[in-house]
């Protein structure tokens, strides 16, 4: 047996408020404003006392709860919401039904699985479904029998202490342990097998009866292609991407043939591209028409015209969207028909509603809250494509919804389904200008406009924010000064731009370090730091990192990085910035504003990557590869 792990309890807590009185009256006050199933919910009011939910979002739980029957405790529906901390529901859950909690990082893989294994094959599958983990054992110091502890992150399900009476268990003990660690255990002792992919593997190479070779078959075998997309094989190799890309956090997959005619699956992980599987045994073209026959608005038999269109799938429980976007490509095979997918993964569950955590840093989240709590005018996200603007925009809006304004977004191609929001959607009878056009009349309180790609749309856009409308838009420029350049090119009038616009914020994506196997970098060199705008003080004083090199780290998968966060430059416009652009003549003085910005406190996006290899999140290479041109 292994040795005993301690098991701590978690001690009960005593809630005081920031000046040491009781905050008894103002979570009252809170309760007070809330239906009485809130009133009664435990879980609920202690995580009220503790700060760790708002009374907007019990709310919105009360509407979730009694849209689906009231079958379950008000707080469980505290999970489905975006923003939550999950865990700290679940934990404080199972501390008001008294579980203790498990206070430990290591564990013994060999131990859980001999007594996994020592179950029935469907106990196995129900402890496991259910996310119930035999940890450890302890001695039952009054009978003096062995108590095996089994820990959930989950434990207050009725199903589950159901689940472990059947075992039949002389002694045993549930404990709560928080989500990442159970999976984590799991993960160790059961790696996650991709059975699609398992399936394809197995699978023998299948002749298409196409010899590249030989001259008679160079014209393509639509029938031997058709035989070849009919292969349940084929299928699982498409399903297993889906799937994989979802649980790997994969933003885009790219499925495209090579010059040897091997067909590539690539992920976007934390903004870089990395092989999931190179097939070698089926026909590029079979497995390009599989994905574009199971593909909404699609053609698979069109191989000379870009294509779009949309798959949707249950995976894990929940519906995830696919935006597939399909394009031909040449390759050097000349008679290979060769076309390169990307698919878009559109995860609900990753929509970002609170600004706080999108990792900006304090300079810019207080400038985009005053920005947004103004009734009208303008926000304006910039940077290149896969810089998060998207993500911010929706973030933003969240932050100002509510049931009493309507809020509408004119989107080509909408991907988040944004709930509270009317979103307009574009098509071939009607463009991004009238669709504005037509807000106008449409009694708008907010609106968000995906894009500002040309005079006429910018111009209506800058109607609205100088019309009694907060309104939200994007633009592909570098930095923040640039966008106010970008909207006098187009030929907007400087007094429009001055008095529309509340804040223009340029941002980028910076990978983060893996907390688990990032290392002390003792090798920074002083010339490049005072080159990227660190002081003397800042090279003496900060501890620089570097991405780890353990392949086998669970968090981040080998990769050194583990997510990313957003570094930004906001530019908040003053009555001085406002009187500069106003005074513009021929042409906007980018640098004098830009200067007068930083001494009004804007952080430019250097600054601001700075600060975050300062905080010991990120490497020099990567502040390099994010702003070494800014």
């Amino acid at each position: 047996m292994p040795e005993q792990i301690k098991i701590r309890t978690r001690p009960a807590l005593d809630f005081v408020s920031g000046d040491g009185s009781s905050p008894d009256v103002k979570v009252e006050e809170i309760l007070s404003s809330l239906p009485e199933e809130a009133r009664r919910d435990r879980v609920v009011i202690s995580l009220l006392q503790q700060g760790l939910i708002q009374a907007d979002q019990v709310k919105q739980a009360i509407q979730l709860w009694k849209e689906n029957g009231k079958g379950e405790a008000l707080w469980r529906y505290l999970l489905e919401l975006p923003d939550v901390d999950v865990d700290a529901v679940y934990r404080e859950s199972a501390r008001i039904y008294a579980f203790r909690e498990v206070d430990v990082e290591e564990f013994d893989a060999a131990f859980i699985k001999n007594v996994l294994e020592a179950f029935t094959e469907e106990q196995q599958k129900q402890l496991l479904q259910a996310k119930v983990v035999p940890l450890t054992y302890e001695l039952e110091a009054r009978s003096g029998l062995i108590k095996l502890v089994f820990i959930s992150y989950d434990p207050t399900r009725p199903e589950t202490q159901r689940l472990l009476r059947q075992l039949r268990l002389e002694q045993f003990e549930l404990c709560y342990a928080p989500k990442p660690f159970v999976e984590k255990v799991l993960e160790k002792v059961f790696p996650r097998r991709n059975e699609f992919l398992e399936r394809v593997m197995e699978e023998s190479a299948f002749d298409l009866g196409l010899e590249y070779e030989t001259e008679e078959n160079d014209l393509f075998n639509e029938d031997a292609l058709e035989a070849e997309i009919n292969r349940s094989a084929l299928i699982n190799l498409f399903e297993a991407a889906l799937v994989e890309a979802v649980h790997m956090g994969a933003s885009d997959i790219h499925v495209f043939p090579d010059h040897q005619k091997r067909t590539e699956f690539m992920f976007r992980i934390d903004g870089r591209l990395q092989r999931w599987h190179r097939e070698e045994k089926f026909h590029p073209e079979a497995i390009l028409a599989v994905i574009k026959d199971n593909t909404l608005n699609v053609d698979r038999f069109e191989r000379d015209i870009a294509q779009d269109g949309a798959i949707q799938r249950w995976i894990d429980g929940t519906l995830i969207r696919f935006r597939v976007s399909v394009l031909p490509i040449a390759t050097s095979v000349t008679e290979l028909k060769a076309e390169s997918i990307v698919i878009r993964v559109i995860d609900d569950r990753k929509v970002i509603t609170d600004l706080s955590k999108l990792g900006l840093s304090e300079q810019a989240l207080k400038r985009f809250h005053e920005a947004i709590s103004k009734p009208h005018g303008m926000v304006i996200l910039t940077g290149p494509t896969g810089s998060g603007k998207s993500t911010t925009l929706v973030a933003a809006l969240h932050q100002v919804m509510s049931p009493e304004i309507n809020v509408l977004t004119v989107e080509d191609p909408v991907e988040y389904i944004i709930k509270g929001a009317r979103q307009i959607k574009l098509n071939h009878k009607l463009g991004l200008e009238q669709a504005l056009r037509a807000i106008l009349r449409h009694d708008p309180d907010v609106v968000m406009v995906g894009e500002m790609r040309d005079k006429p749309t910018a111009e209506l856009a800058i109607k609205l924010a100088n019309t009694g409308h907060l309104t939200f838009s994007t633009l592909h420029t570098n930095d923040a000064v640039s966008a106010v350049s970008r909207l006098y090119k187009m030929g907007i009038e400087p007094f429009l731009i001055a008095y529309a616009i509340n804040l223009v914020v340029a941002q980028r994506l910076i990978r983060k370090l893996c907390p688990e196997c990032k290392t002390v970098d003792t090798d920074v060199d002083p010339v490049l730091l005072k080159h990227l705008g660190f002081s003397e003080e800042d090279i003496e004083t900060t501890t620089f990192y570097k991405k780890g090199e353990d392949e086998s780290c669970f968090h981040c998968g080998g990769r050194g990085y583990k997510g990313r966060q957003a570094i930004a430059e906001a530019l908040y416009f003053s009555p001085a910035i406002r009187k500069l652009i106003v005074e513009s003549g021929t042409s906007i003085d980018e640098d004098g504003l830009r200067q007068l910005a930083i001494e009004e406190g804007m952080l430019t996006l250097a600054a601001s990557a700075r600060e975050v290899v300062k905080a010991g999140n990120t490497t020099i290479e990567e502040m390099l590869r994010v702003v070494a041109g800014e």
